[in-house]
């Protein structure tokens, strides 16, 4: 995440900053007035750790922004990331041990009694591109236009940007009108398999297909206001459209019994090495619309600036989340800062979302176990620190905790599913260091 300047600036340059913010651009004209610097570079290196050996993740991001005298910008990124751990498979926990087909379709693994199944295989490394050039014209308005591109050892992201502003208002109103496509190409290990198909045994690959894809399109309409010296507001609509293969290739559900509510072995058993349990693939629509509102505030005040902010989202796989945020940044002297940082989440879950299938009854059209998908609250709790040294360069160091708890639908339980934990808590640690200077 980039830093911002530090809380010496004046009341204007504060707004300034807020404003650029607000509009997802930096405050250039304001840098270049202050330090005179043709390139700036923003930088975070960010470790973020799940409990009980889940998902662990170490990125580095770079951002470079040339500033010509002309408000022109050319901005450049680039992020690495690299992810460990075990992930959940999507499959209930069993009083006795549980094996699958390893997602190469290769050998089997095994977990043990009454722990939510995981795939310990887990690890990717990604890396991201982003380029954009910002240009003013007309005065009054403001072009900016962006490339990006991410690579992972299965998963390929490519994406053009474009937004448009215009201030009005004697430059206190900024309406803008941002567009954006993307195409992410899927090329999941041992093959891409069929929705809502068995797992199968080691070696047979019959049910996986070729690559596949989805394209994304999404559409952000937006209003920035300075109400005052001290206050400036943001308000957003964003239309968001996937098509293609949504799914996850990796997650699976287990079929139970409509009694005990315990996973079905195989009959007969085939005698090959393979799962223990009858298992299908996750089948999702091949479409996805959002719609999502979004406000934020930020409010100065004798060196502190708080910043408030609310999202409201809803897609037709009836989810709909709220999003609460707030953050106080207090200086501590006129080169260092505190910044407090509270998030509420909460989401309800898809329609299809399914804590398992039941033997015998008719198959739905969709279905998935993904967490992601489920019923969950979450809170972010946390504080930054930051100091400019006194060459100008900016630094702070961030911690936070993370702790998500989510419920499964009582309507879904089955038999002794009541005694397991079908939608464990997650608690996790991030820790950010960032360092920002100018060349």
């Amino acid at each position: 995440m980039i830093m911002k300047k530090s809380d010496n600036c004046c009341v204007s340059a504060a707004l300034a900053t807020a404003t650029c913010a607000l509009l997802g651009t930096g405050p250039h004209g304001a840098v270049q007035a202050q330090e005179e610097h043709a390139w700036e570079f923003d930088s975070a290196l960010l470790y973020y750790g799940e409990d009980k050996g889940r998902v662990q993740d170490i990125s580095l991001n770079v951002l470079a922004r040339r500033n010509f005298l002309d408000d022109k910008v050319l901005s450049l990124g680039l992020a690495v990331d690299t992810l460990t751990g075990s992930t959940p498979l999507g499959a209930t926990p069993l009083d006795g041990p549980q094996t699958v087909t390893s997602p190469s379709g290769k050998k089997t693994y095994s977990m043990p009694p009454n722990e939510i199944p995981l795939d310990p295989s887990f690890l990717d490394t990604r890396v991201a591109f982003t380029a954009s050039w910002e240009q003013p014209f007309a005065r009054l308005n403001t072009l900016n236009a962006g490339i990006s591109f991410s690579d992972e050892y299965d998963y390929t992201h490519a994406g053009v940007n474009l937004t448009l502003s215009r201030d009005f208002n004697k430059r206190n109103t900024t309406a803008s009108l941002g567009l954006s496509a993307a195409r992410d190409d899927w090329s999941p290990v041992g093959g891409t398999p069929d929705p809502l198909s068995p797992m199968l045994d080691v070696g047979d690959l019959s049910n996986r297909g070729p690559d596949d894809s989805k394209d994304i399109f999404d559409v952000v309409l937006g209003v920035t206001q300075v109400f005052s010296r001290n206050l400036v507001g943001q308000l957003n609509y964003s239309y968001s459209n996937s098509s293609g293969y949504l799914n996850d290739p990796y997650k699976i559900l287990s079929v139970v019994d409509p009694v005990t509510g315990d996973p079905i072995p195989p009959t007969p058993p085939s005698g090959i090495e393979g799962p223990s349990h009858i298992y299908l693939f996750e089948g999702r629509p091949d479409d996805r619309t959002k719609h999502s509102l979004y406000g934020k505030l930020k409010y100065y005040l004798s060196g502190k600036v708080l910043d408030v902010s609310y999202r409201y989202m809803t897609d037709d796989w009836e989810i709909d989340s709220h999003t609460l945020d707030a953050r106080l940044r207090f200086p501590l002297s006129d080169r260092s800062y505190l910044e407090p940082h509270l998030r509420y989440y909460t989401q309800t879950h898809a329609d299809f979302y399914r804590v398992s299938l039941v033997n015998g009854e008719p198959l739905p059209q969709y279905a998935s176990a993904d967490y992601r998908l489920g019923e969950f609250d979450a809170i972010t709790a946390g504080i930054k620190y930051g100091w400019q040294s006194r060459s100008g360069h900016d630094l702070s160091v961030r911690l936070e905790y993370y702790m998500q708890d989510g419920d499964a639908p009582a309507e879904q339980i089955v038999g002794r599913q009541a005694d397991q934990d079908l939608y464990p808590d997650l608690d996790a640690i991030i820790f950010q260091f960032s360092y920002s200077f100018g060349l």
